[in-house]
Formats: C-alpha cells, structure tokens, sequence
C-alpha cells in the first residue's frame, strides 16, 4: 500500500509520497512514488502515484516518452501540454493505454488494474492547479472548499487534514499537517514507510520552493511524531470524562 498526499493553499501547493512497496510480508522495498517534471521558469509539475508498482512505472514512462499526435506528428508529453487540464487528460490517457496493453494479461491471472495519481503544478501564464486521477483515466480537481486530495491509504490521515487544513493555511504549515497526517497512517498501517518525499512549490516561482527526501531516524520528523503523540494525550486527559453512567 502507499499514502500519498498533496493539498493546494493560497500560499502554493505541497505534495508528499511515501515509499514502501509491499509485495507480501518478506518482499519489501522502496521506489520513489512522487516524480517531478519541472523547466524552471516555464513550468513544474508533479505525479504521486499508488496502486500497482508495474502499472504505475508503465503510466510514467509513457509520460516521458509520448504520444505521437497523428495530425502534427508531435510527441505529446507533459511538458509540452499546453495547460494543466490537457497534461492532466494526457495522463488519463496513459493510464488507458496501459491498460489496453496490460488489462487482458491481468484478468489471466486474477489481478487488478488499481492505479491512482495525484497530479499538480502549473504552467506559466495559467493559476496552480491539483487533481486526482482515477485508474479509468477520468478524474477531479481539488477546490478551496477542500484544498487537499489524497490516494492511497488514506483514512487515517484524512481526520488530521479534515480538521486542520484551510485554502488560507501558511504553505509550510500545510506541510506540518501532511506530515502528521503521514504519521498517523504509518503508526496504523505497516504498509506504509519512509522515506517521504516531498515537494513545496510557491505560486508563479514555476520551480521548487523545497524538494527534499526525509529518511528514517530524520530529527525533525522525529521530534514531530513525539510531539504529536504528547499533544494528543494530552488532549486526551483535559477532556472532561462523559457524564455517563456512574462516574467517578
């Protein structure tokens, strides 16, 4: 499994994958799931993927290689789409090719086509945009009524973001809340694990504000988690007990 997680705010746009892979419990490993696709000062845009590691590396080499339009004879690529929306229709598009490729074999041997994506970024000239791509290839864009979207394992994270996020947030306090939101879902689910990658990218910069891998045993992240743990036990013993039954 995996959680991935990106949220959109006034201030720019965070995105964050983990990267364990588990292929059974003696088979794991780790693969980057957020993959970046950037010219500085004209564009950057950024895919976390979950669901099928084959599918998934398949669905991004196929970004980076192209469809051959048959009109023009241009390779279509992401960092030739014109404007977001298009580079996200050329993913669904990727997706469906796979699938058409794939899709047969695995039905053979009783497997699913499970695949997701989180695509973000912005082109120049146009407003930064996040959306969330489903495996039929169609897919939703994030709001400032609820400026994040996850894929992946993420119930135990959306609580945090449910109650923490809003479109006004600072953007690096977004990034405190995806990452306590990323040690929640680690603390309840072993298939999900370090590193994480994340990516910070400011309004109009059109390049990283911040790309950075947090290793295990990383003490800011560290400190994070033990912080957090305290502030919810905290929490937990000034809440009065319910006024249920025989209280004492």
């Amino acid at each position: 499994m995996t959680y991935c997680c990106g949220i959109l705010v006034r201030d720019g746009l965070m995105m964050m994958a983990d990267t364990r892979t588990n292929a059974g419990l003696d088979n794991i490993s780790t693969f980057r799931k957020l993959h970046i696709f950037k010219d500085p000062g004209e564009r950057i845009m950024a895919i976390a993927t979950a669901g099928n590691l084959a599918l998934t590396q398949s669905v991004i080499s196929t970004l980076n290689e192209g469809f051959e339009n048959p009109e023009t004879g241009e390779r279509e690529t992401l960092m030739n789409a014109p404007t977001m929306f298009q580079a996200a229709q050329r993913i669904g598009r990727a997706i469906r090719s796979v699938h058409a490729l794939e899709g047969s074999a695995l039905r053979a041997e009783d497997i699913s086509f499970d695949v997701s994506f989180l695509f973000g970024g912005q082109i120049k000239g146009a407003r930064m945009r996040l959306f969330m791509v489903y495996t039929a290839g169609n897919f939703i864009e994030c709001t400032t009524d609820t400026p994040y979207l996850q894929i992946g394992e993420h119930k135990y994270g959306k609580p945090v973001l449910d109650r923490a996020i809003s479109y006004d947030v600072d953007l690096y306090d977004a990034l405190k809340v995806g990452l306590v939101s990323m040690d929640s879902t680690m603390r309840s689910n072993l298939g999900v694990g370090m590193p994480i990658d994340i990516l910070l990218v400011r309004p109009d910069a059109l390049d990283a504000d911040l790309n950075y891998r947090i290793e295990a045993g990383e003490p800011y992240f560290h400190d994070l988690r033990s912080r957090w743990s305290a502030a919810l036990r905290a929490a937990h013993q000034s809440i009065p007990r319910p006024p249920y039954g025989n209280v004492k």
